[in-house]
């Protein structure tokens, strides 16, 4: 050293904040070699900068790189790079304080916080870098010198309130931060940091994608080799990662075998991915995204507890490996990575949930996986239709969830109706298909494509030729109700309100006087029943949607469906019955009958019973549930017993 070291304190804000790295803000600490690691990379994009545009600048740049040094006899972990450097002033300005930072304030926050948990997600809107090393070292080293000048720098400090200063001569361009590593301690999260494998580990997980070769020599200095480490003693550095970051790479240099097998990486799925989308976008916030649709769905995928989410990069500097904020739920099964330019690596979860950069990445994601979807399914109808087959539950839930897509994803639906026993069909070719003067998309609900199409309510639909499209997911309970309209025709429930497909071919007469004689006719008997059954149901009328059946039960426009209304219950939530409304055959020869009946003795206890019957009858023909099926058994057997 040139000149005797000088002794300075930390600003009081930074105190402040070393207190808060050393013992708050990390819960694994293992993020410390990260952070150092981003530094070094940081300083060796400066100096190839600076190399370019400064032509008086003599510095090597054939070499940039990183290395890391274990010494197991001093105890120390070093991190040095070949980058830009520092001056005295630099150092003072970068470690020694925190003014130009904004953290001033922030402390002010936290100590207006009033829980731990509050104080660490402000903490997170800056990013601590440097100080971290605190966190795993009893003191810390640091020897520096800028490219273009002759005098280096050594800075060194505990971390309790003071650090020296001095200049020092002799030192190389670029910077090295010596970390005197406190001993391994398993319940305060410190690991043992001068193990070969564990310094290889956590270069893997957070920097494998860093643009500058990582070093560290097969063997340790000053001890034998680690296990795990290379084999042969020779001490010759070896590169610790990978570098190969796909995202960054121009699409046209990437081979289909490269992205599968990362895709495979990152998902641990062995198949190769049916869809892989690959973007880059610049501007106000620069980000490249490496997107893949999987070919099948995970077991977890309808799992509360299943982690979601891509995998979230700053500068190839991994951050979270499911990042929710960037891609919504009803997209879970999309696995990749985004790499983001401008953000902090401290950037915590809440606050990505309300940054308005973040909000603008996830919309464009978002369309772009939608559209991949759709260009899928107009040029590789059968592979959309197994991807269809495997998320299309998932993607249903997107019109529920995400109403700036709605018409996107209900041009991706795909669904079964009665058109064809086997092909599902999309809502393009199902209005395509529409008979003139249909105004709206006709669909019914239930358990499945048997007990659907077995249900009186599709009688007159099939009779007349009408199409209905057959929804068997539970949430097409749900999607149905909300979504008003695709391509300017609403969607109705053929089990819902009023249906009337009566058309002058019936040879009725435009006038209705055939219906109106009718209304006439079994006017006594609706009022009847209408009475009898006020216990079960909230009207009865006359039915123009039934062929065959005796009867069959509807519900309101607006009310909730009998599955909506047993999901809600099985959720714990507690609803009013809901009364559905009882429409009955007017030529059905037991409806007839009963009118005859009910005309010549009005009095007659058994015809309750007997409308008992045509209600139970009408909810079990749709899959429901009998109040009392004990009763409904006695009194079936009683009339067949007298029928006989």
């Amino acid at each position: 050293m040139s000149n005797p070291a000088q002794t300075l304190e930390f600003q009081a804000e930074t105190r402040q904040l070393l207190q808060l790295v050393i013992h708050s803000i990390y819960s694994n600490k293992d993020i410390f070699l990260r952070e150092l690691i981003s530094n070094a990379s940081d300083a060796l994009d400066k100096l190839r900068l600076e190399s370019l545009t400064d032509a008086d600048l003599e510095v090597d740049t054939s070499d940039l790189h990183i290395t890391l040094e274990l010494d197991r006899d001093a105890r120390t972990l070093t991190v040095r790079d070949n980058g830009i450097g520092m001056t005295r002033d630099d150092v003072v300005d970068l470690i020694g304080t925190i003014a130009k930072s904004g953290t001033a304030s922030l402390l002010a926050k936290i100590k207006e916080a009033k829980d731990a948990d509050a104080a660490q997600s402000l903490i997170g809107q800056f990013g601590v870098g440097f100080y971290s090393a605190f966190m795993v070292a009893d003191k810390v080293t640091l020897h520096t010198r800028r490219a273009g000048t002759e005098q280096g720098t050594v800075w060194e400090s505990d971390g309790e309130g003071t650090y020296t200063i001095a200049e020092a001569d002799g030192l190389p361009v670029g910077t090295s931060v010596t970390l005197h590593l406190k001993p391994a301690d398993g319940e305060d999260g410190v690991g043992d940091y001068l193990a070969a494998w564990k310094v290889r580990q956590i270069v893997k997980q957070y920097s494998d994608f860093i643009r500058w070769p990582i070093r560290m020599a097969a063997t340790t200095v000053g001890a034998d080799a680690e296990p795990g480490a290379a084999d042969g003693a020779s001490g010759e550095p070896q590169t610790l990662n990978s570098m190969k970051a796909l995202w960054a790479r121009p699409r046209s240099e990437v081979t289909e075998a490269e992205y599968s097998e990362f895709y495979q990486q990152i998902s641990h799925d062995w198949q190769a991915p049916v869809e892989t989308i690959h973007m880059r976008a610049e501007g106000t916030f620069e980000y490249e995204a490496l997107l893949f649709i999987p070919a099948h769905a995970p077991f977890d995928l309808f799992s509360r507890d299943a982690k979601r989410g891509v995998q979230l990069y700053v500068k190839r500097v991994f951050i979270m490996d499911d990042c929710d904020a960037l891609m919504p739920n009803y997209l879970r099964f999309v696995k990749g990575v985004v790499d983001a330019h401008d953000l902090s690596l401290n950037v915590s979860r809440e606050i990505l949930q309300h940054d308005r950069q973040i909000t603008a990445v996830r919309r464009r994601l978002v369309k772009k996986v939608l559209a991949a979807l759709k260009d899928m399914q107009t040029k590789n109808g059968e592979t959309y239709a197994k991807v269809w087959e495997q998320f299309g539950r998932v993607l249903k839930e997107g019109l529920i969830e995400d109403r700036d897509n709605t018409d996107a994803l209900l041009g991706l639906v795909s669904v079964a109706s009665t058109a064809d026993a086997e092909k599902p069909t999309t809502l393009h070719e199902y209005v395509a298909r529409m008979k003139d003067g249909q105004d709206a998309i006709y669909y019914l609900t239930g358990e499945n494509r048997q007990m659907v199409e077995n249900s009186p309510h599709m009688e007159a639909f099939a009779a007349k030729g009408y199409e209905v499209l057959i929804l068997t997911d539970p949430v097409d309970e749900v999607w149905t109700d909300q979504v008003p309209a695709f391509d300017g025709h609403r969607f109705q429930s053929i089990a819902k309100g009023q249906v009337d497909l009566d058309d002058d071919a019936d040879g009725e007469g435009a006038d209705g006087t055939e219906k109106a004689q009718r209304e006439q006719d079994f006017a006594d008997l609706v009022a009847w029943l209408q009475t009898s059954l006020a216990a079960h149901v909230k009207q009865v009328r006359l039915s123009s949607r039934l062929t065959t059946s005796a009867a069959c039960l509807v519900g309101d426009a607006q009310d909730l469906t009998p599955t909506l209304e047993k999901m809600y219950r099985a959720m714990g939530q507690e609803l009013p019955p809901v009364k559905r409304i009882l429409e009955l055959n007017p030529t059905h020869p037991l409806i007839i009958a009963l009118r005859r009946a009910h005309g010549a003795n009005a009095d007659d206890p058994a015809l309750a019973e007997l409308a008992e019957l045509v209600h139970g009858s009408a909810l079990l023909a749709e899959g429901g549930d009998l109040p009392d099926p004990a009763r409904f058994t006695r009194l079936l057997t009683d009339r067949l017993t007298h029928a006989l």
